[in-house]
């Protein structure tokens, strides 16, 4: 085994999810991703705590959006409910066998399906929110990853290790060290009401007064470096322009413009799939508000890969999620979706709040 796995398995366990003797883990990934669900599934046993697999079969789910009716795409299996209210922590581990698997599901089955898993998410938020479930989703390197990255498998898994740092002897310690200077511009942040980002085809203002800023340090992702907060729901005025291709559930929507009024998105448009962009924004009421206002701090992430957990991070970028607001952070936006999408910021682009500039081409100044 790769020994960067098993160092990435303990980081995961001890310093992410700070696992207990007794606990009870959830540990998810498909079967492509079985050297880190092994790793950290006997890094758990070693800690004395009680964990058990659940290995994705992404091949099924899209058989129930194809051939299934609504009653069979909006069921929720009973034991789900119970599972997201009795486990202590929750391990994802992403890598995929096909990134595009969702591709040719139709995108209002797509949303019916997430609009029902809706009452897990309220569950899964407020626990996290206070604590009484620690949740981690890390990404383990696949060919199919590395190719929609447009990289090599060796390339992509040591673009995966560096961006978490663990490729060096103690990445807890850089990880302790982010967390320290983040918590600094939180506070400051935490005091500021009035937020206005300007760059190239965008011009959008919104309001986090009374909102908390949340320091991401390696806690629940890994690979981490963002700052973020819920925006006040019917703040945001302006437009945006999304400088990389939204990414969400297999489907890839281009340059995508929304424009807010009184906090709702009420104009969209996209260079490509727009339709897609356009059912998930109708999925439920809250989808066309702003769930997030996040600024990527990871500067070892460079370069665009078409996967979430990198991409928001990616060092001189922000990103603002539409749909489901996060309870930690004080919002109060509910919705089935929650989806990030990111603008470059390291050009002609400044962030005021409360009118003093405190970011400047991709850097705080602050």
């Amino acid at each position: 085994m790769d020994p960067r796995v098993e160092k990435l398995a303990q980081v995961m366990i001890h310093y992410s999810l700070k696992l207990k003797k007794g606990q009870l883990i959830k540990i998810v990934g498909e079967a492509v991703s079985m050297p880190l669900i092994e790793a950290a599934y006997r890094e758990a046993i070693a800690v004395g705590a009680h964990p058990y697999v659940q290995i994705k079969a992404p091949q099924l789910e899209e058989v129930l959006l194809k051939e299934g009716s609504d009653d069979q795409i909006t069921f929720l299996p009973p034991h789900l409910k119970h599972e997201i209210k009795k486990i202590d922590a929750y391990l994802v581990i992403m890598g995929n066998s096909n990134t595009r698997y969702l591709s040719g599901v139709d995108p209002q089955k797509h949303a019916m399906m997430r609009k029902a898993s809706a009452p897990l998410f309220r569950i899964y938020f407020n626990r996290t929110a206070d604590g009484s479930l620690t949740w981690c989703g890390t990404q383990f390197p696949t060919l199919a990853d590395a190719q929609e990255a447009n990289m090599s498998l060796s390339d992509f898994e040591d673009f995966v290790y560096k961006a978490g740092h663990v490729h060096r002897g103690d990445p807890v310690k850089h990880w302790k060290k982010v967390a320290k200077e983040q918590a600094r511009l939180c506070k400051i942040l935490d005091r500021v009401d009035q937020i206005h980002v300007r760059a190239e085809g965008t011009d959008l203002r919104l309001r986090v007064g009374g909102r908390k800023w949340v320091n991401c340090a390696g806690t629940e992702n890994f690979p981490d470096g963002e700052i973020f907060t819920s925006p006040l729901e019917k703040s945001a005025e302006g437009y945006i322009r999304y400088t990389y291709p939204a990414v969400y559930m297999g489907h890839e929507v281009e340059d995508v413009r929304l424009w807010f009024k009184k906090g709702k998105v009420v104009k969209e448009q996209a260079g490509r799939n727009e339709g897609y962009l356009k059912a998930m924004l109708d999925m439920d009421r809250g989808a066309r508000y702003l769930g997030e206002f996040a600024i990527g701090t990871n500067y070892e992430i460079k370069q665009f890969t078409k996967n979430i957990l990198f991409d928001e991070k990616i060092g001189g970028t922000c990103h603002l999620a539409v749909g489901k607001s996060i309870p930690e952070a004080g919002g109060k936006n509910d919705s089935a979706l929650h989806w990030d999408m990111v603008c470059d910021l390291k050009r002609g682009s400044e962030i005021t709040a409360d009118g003093k500039v405190i970011y400047r081409n991709g850097k705080f100044t602050i």
